[in-house]
């Protein structure tokens, strides 16, 4: 006997010869947006590139300074040296890191041996005991 069966309909009326849509590509999620703090850290982290890459290298010494304020203290390889302030020990840390900048616990005699002062800091921190310009008298009200 001859095959007789007839192909499959589907019953819910649609043809099964007809296209399915093309989906479109999904839209990969925006990252998120850093936070200020990380703002912040990634702005001193190009400052303390900025000043390493100026002097040859550096290291650095993070202390509390004060309500809401951090230091940074950075040491040049040639002696060079200068200060940043972040808001928190945690912007100043991943300031640090992401410049790749070798911390010191202490900004003990080894690092403070490494800065090199000119005439302008001796002025201004010896400068009334050493016969330098002190400060200017206050002015009258």
């Amino acid at each position: 006997m001859a095959d007789t069966t007839q192909p499959e309909t589907p019953e819910s009326g649609e043809s099964a010869a007809q296209p399915s849509a093309p989906e479109a590509p999904a839209k990969p999620p925006k990252p998120p947006k850093p936070s200020k703090d990380e703002k912040r850290a990634e702005r001193l982290a190009r400052q303390i590139t900025a000043f390493a890459g100026s002097h040859g290298g550096a290291e650095g010494q993070i202390a509390h300074i004060g309500r809401g304020a951090v230091r940074i203290a950075l040491v040049g390889t040639d002696g060079e040296w200068g200060v940043l302030v972040a808001p928190s020990q945690d912007s100043a840390r991943r300031a640090a890191e992401i410049a790749g900048l070798t911390l010191r616990d202490d900004f003990d005699g080894e690092l403070a041996a490494k800065v090199r002062t000119g005439p302008y800091e001796w002025t201004r921190m010896a400068g009334i005991q050493l016969g330098g310009p002190g400060n200017p008298p206050a002015a009258a009200s």
